[in-house]
């Protein structure tokens, strides 16, 4: 049965632009707290679930240009992310490598697959009802997702089966995302150093 590695994995990362300045803190075998102000308080919401769900210990700070729009704070948190995953992970040796997980959520049902291979391929198959969830445009949801893939150069794949709600559909993305990630990086004894037979990842 696979579990969480003894030893520590956490990262700290920070990135300043002319748009933004992140910084996040994650640890990979935490409890699920949370401490998230991006500026945007649906996507802080949709952050949170993925810290609880995924038993992730989850800081991030943004300060972004949200005057323009959302896009950069939104893309670029996915970035820190993803660059926090990896470094986290380190050699990957003992990790399970694969996740997936269909969750459902009301009326929305989504499917998230990844492998944490070191080649980064995103897929998104997903149409929101509205354009907008609170302040957090919808088709900014991609950008998160695909920033973390390539960041983590993971391969990401996202589908949504059945959803009319897009708060429920976005909020079973981000948790489908956390469960998948949480087994794919839990440990399991009988890998010897990483799970490939190429002998690296």
């Amino acid at each position: 049965m696979a579990v969480k590695k003894s030893v520590q994995r956490i990262s700290e990362i920070k990135r300043t632009t002319k748009e933004t300045d992140i910084s996040v803190r994650l640890d990979l075998d935490g409890t699920g707290e949370s401490k998230i102000d991006t500026g945007i308080g649906f996507f802080d919401h949709m952050l949170e679930g993925f810290a609880k769900h995924g038993f992730f210990d989850l800081n991030v700070s943004v300060e972004g240009d949200l005057l323009v729009d959302g896009h950069h704070s939104v893309e670029d948190t996915g970035i820190v992310l993803g660059e926090a995953i990896r470094e986290a992970l380190g050699s990957k040796e003992g990790i399970v490598r694969y996740g997936s997980m269909i969750l459902p959520m009301d009326d929305a049902l989504v499917l998230t697959a990844i492998d944490l291979c070191d080649r980064p391929y995103f897929s998104y198959d997903a149409t929101f009802p509205t354009e907008r969830i609170g302040y957090l445009d919808t088709e900014l949801v991609r950008e998160f997702f695909y920033a973390i893939s390539y960041s983590a150069r993971m391969n990401l794949h996202i589908k949504v089966l059945e959803g009319i709600n897009s708060h429920h559909i976005c909020e079973a993305m981000f948790k489908s995302f956390a469960r998948s990630l949480d087994m794919a990086t839990s440990n399991d004894p009988r890998v010897i150093n990483v799970l490939s037979t190429k002998g690296t990842l």
